[in-house]
């Protein structure tokens, strides 16, 4: 490498439920969403806003010592939610293709992805961004695109694109690592390597909760790839998919880049994908009941000498779709007197602002879900007292999904509602920081019982606390319920393990 790469940064990051509302221009503006100048601006903070995978990368090119130009064009992100309104999308990629034919010629593209897009008329919108890029920078330059792992893998996702690079940990804390990966293998490509993938999609889906990477049937997916990585292999992702976008391409993916020569690649995706479909059956999860949770509370909170635990509401992870404000774990614990919760975070942006009208110490009838109540979220009173009062704005905590990131629960409070602590805020984010209790005051390590809304990735951010012995996930009605029979799939490829014992797999198509 000799004359300077200009290399564009771009991204485009939602996470797409099917049976969640649709996620608007509003949704992607109220978290992230910027253009040029803006972004070299936000990776110079000491806590970027940004996707970690943007600072990540260029982090990376100039710890190498590469001589390049970022080039930066367009990022944005929403949290996770229902499709995305089509016209936003579309006026979006014609924002990104505009800037980017601005900029050529161009050397390299690394594109900060989710994966697992859908819009009001699209199934694939990942892989139409990943072409219109490609269509614009030609076959030459460098495409390289970070996913999540939740992402659902379409066939032409594959094809514009060079690598694929998904993240290899749930809770997810490796975006640093993996953006890192991509800046290394981009300098790869420019010294000659041709990446090679290959790619196998299998009839499986799988509920959210048996997707961990500590221990489990991904793990062990996971960690056969990674301990097959050689000098023939640039990456390993398998990829699990997530099955809230209803879509054609569901299903847990392998994806192999082989160095200049498939032959290896090819051998090491069908021996992975062969191997989960043969332990398909470890995927299915079950959940602790509200009743017996509830009940593990109460006892905790009036007997001092046992341990504390963790307790999360899977069903309404805000990081999958939920909207953050059901209340039948939070009705049940009011109901049998439960004493020491704390319990983060119930999204309510009218009950929020009554909190800030009546100022701390403040007590009222609160009305939950009073302008937000829907199919899951019922409306319910309970007495209740204004403890403290934010603005909602912090850092995410070190080991966390958010470390050293700067986010925000918007305008919140902390309640006294009954024996429970309760934070209220207005933005959706599941509580997959300590950091969120923390903003009021409160040390996670006093309480007798943590009631989260998440799915899993407050695993990482709570680890210093609780342990997988004194975990425990909920079984509740909910838009990210594990439960995969409760909802009404439209278009997954069926018949799929595990929602139906027919389904079958024969293996990929070059061996039949």
């Amino acid at each position: 490498m000799t004359a300077t790469k200009r290399v564009a940064l771009i991204g485009f990051m939602p996470e797409s439920n099917a049976f969640a509302p649709v996620s608007d221009e509003e949704a992607f503006r109220s978290l992230c969403y910027m253009a040029g100048e803006e972004i070299l601006a936000d990776m110079a903070r000491p806590n970027p806003s940004l996707p970690a995978e943007i600072s990540a990368f260029a982090e990376e090119m100039n710890r190498n010592g590469i001589d390049w130009d970022p080039v930066p064009i367009l990022v944005t992100a929403a949290e996770p939610g229902g499709p995305i309104d089509h016209a936003f999308f579309s006026r979006t990629l014609d924002e990104m293709r505009r800037r980017l034919e601005a900029a050529m010629p161009l050397d390299g593209v690394f594109f900060a992805a989710h994966g697992a897009m859908v819009s009001t008329g699209s199934f694939d919108p990942d892989g139409e961004a990943f072409e219109m890029v490609r269509t614009v920078i030609g076959g030459d330059a460098p495409l390289i695109a970070t996913l999540d792992l939740h992402a659902n893998i379409s066939e032409r996702m594959v094809e514009e694109t060079d690598i694929l690079i998904s993240y290899i940990t749930n809770p997810h804390v490796d975006q640093v690592a993996r953006a890192s990966e991509a800046a290394r293998l981009m300098a790869e490509m420019w010294d000659g390597m041709q990446p090679k993938p290959v790619f196998i999609r299998l009839p499986l889906v799988a509920p959210s909760v048996s997707l961990l990477t500590a221990e489990g049937p991904y793990a062990d997916m996971i960690d056969l790839g990674q301990g097959r990585i050689t000098e023939t292999i640039a990456n390993v992702s398998v990829v699990a998919g997530f099955v809230f976008s209803d879509t054609p391409m569901n299903g847990i993916a392998v994806i192999v880049t082989g160095r200049n020569d498939d032959k290896v690649a090819r051998e090491l995706c069908e021996e992975i994908a062969a191997f989960g479909w043969r332990i398909r059956e470890r995927f299915r999860r079950e959940l602790t009941s509200l009743d017996d949770a509830v009940a593990k509370m109460v006892e905790a909170g009036g007997n001092p000498s046992l341990p504390p635990a963790i307790f999360a509401d899977v069903a309404d992870n805000p990081g999958g779709g939920g909207r953050g404000n059901t209340v039948y774990v939070l009705k049940a614990l009011l109901e049998a007197g439960a004493e020491g919760v704390y319990f983060g975070n119930f999204i309510d942006p009218a009950l929020a602002a009554r909190a800030h009208e009546a100022g701390v110490g403040g007590a009222f009838e609160a009305a939950f879900n009073s302008e937000t109540e829907s199919e899951f979220s019922q409306t319910f009173a309970w007495p209740v007292e204004v403890l403290a009062l934010s603005d909602g704005d912090c850092i995410g905590s070190p080991g966390s999904i958010w470390d050293s990131r700067a986010i925000s629960l918007g305008p919140s409070a902390l309640l006294k509602v009954g024996g429970v602590k309760l934070i209220v805020a207005s933005l959706r984010k599941q509580c997959a920081s300590p950091s969120f209790f923390e903003l009021f005051g409160l040390d996670v390590a006093q309480a007798r019982s943590v009631v989260v809304k998440s799915r899993g990735h407050f695993r990482a951010g709570f680890a210093p606390y609780f342990g997988p012995e004194a975990t425990y996930e909920i079984d509740v009605p909910g838009l990210t319920s594990p439960v995969l029979s409760n909802f009404d799939f439209k278009n997954l490829p069926r018949p799929v393990a595990i929602l139906d014992d027919e389904a079958t797999w024969d293996g990929p198509a070059w061996s039949a």
